[in-house]
């Protein structure tokens, strides 16, 4: 069975959030392994410096890396291709019969990602033009996922 992780940086602080991302993890139940992995953010002053931020990046993306180890890695960008539900249905169904047995995704901080966890990516996506809180994000993510194998599976739930 495919194993699907979101590896994310900071934690989800409100109870919807955590409620929303955790019904679409046990609807995810029956088609893939799905996880979300939260790693500890980076602990900034109010107004960091260009040199603190990327080096809290940097910090953050070695751990990303690591635990993301042997997936293919989608990382979530402003500069990353912007997929349909569709397109997304079809790259998590490539992945797999292309013989990937794990996929993560893959969100930074409020700062985003570093360089070397962009170019380590196997694909780079943009959930949109938009800018979204990160924990709307997370939970849009998780929708498209569980939309994405709905589509695979010709479910009721894609229209």
């Amino acid at each position: 069975m495919l194993s699907i992780q979101i590896i994310c940086v900071g934690k989800l602080k409100e109870a919807y959030w955590r409620d929303a991302c955790a019904e679409y993890a046990k609807r995810l139940q029956s088609f893939c392994r799905f996880s979300i992995v939260e790693l500890p953010e980076s602990r900034l002053p109010d107004n960091p410096s260009p040199a603190l931020i990327e080096a809290a990046l940097s910090s953050e993306g070695e751990k990303i890396l690591a635990a993301s180890s042997g997936s293919a890695r989608l990382a979530l960008c402003i500069e990353g291709k912007p997929l349909s539900s569709e397109q997304l249905a079809m790259k998590i169904d490539a992945l797999a019969v292309g013989g990937i047995s794990s996929i993560s995704f893959l969100i930074g901080s409020s700062f985003g990602l570093s360089q070397q966890v962009k170019q380590a990516s196997d694909f780079q996506l943009s959930m949109s033009p938009m800018t979204f809180p990160h924990q709307l994000a997370r939970v849009m993510l998780c929708e498209q996922i569980y939309r994405a194998f709905q589509i695979n599976h010709h479910g009721k739930y894609h229209k």
